[in-house]
């Protein structure tokens, strides 16, 4: 049994798209999203909820294979946004959603 368990985990590992580690070190290091001017400070907790705006912006996360999924206090509607693979702490890149081009960098 505890082959079996051990078999199963390493094939959804490797079934995890790469995004999956992008979007690891996003929720779980946070980021700074830079758009319109502004630099916005998201932190993600593990429980699948985040805060931007030092509060003003609360809301829920989720990952969907390689997109990040949120819905906030602002925009009820969920969101699902691809991210890039292969992604760390430190690194820039940018994302497009239906609000627009954002620069993310992954603290």
């Amino acid at each position: 049994m505890r082959h079996l368990f051990a078999a199963a985990f390493a094939v959804l590992a490797l079934a995890t798209p790469a995004a999956a580690d992008t979007l690891q070190e996003v929720t779980t290091k946070g980021i700074i999203l830079s758009a319109q001017g502004m630099d916005i400070d998201v932190k993600y907790t593990p429980d699948g909820k985040f805060t931007a705006m030092d509060g003003q912006v609360v809301g829920e996360w989720r990952i969907d294979g390689d997109k990040l999924c949120t819905k906030s206090n602002f925009d009820p509607n969920e969101q699902c946004v691809a991210y890039p693979k292969d992604k760390k702490s430190g690194d820039s890149f940018e994302i497009t959603s239906p609000q627009g081009t954002a620069t993310i960098k992954i603290k």
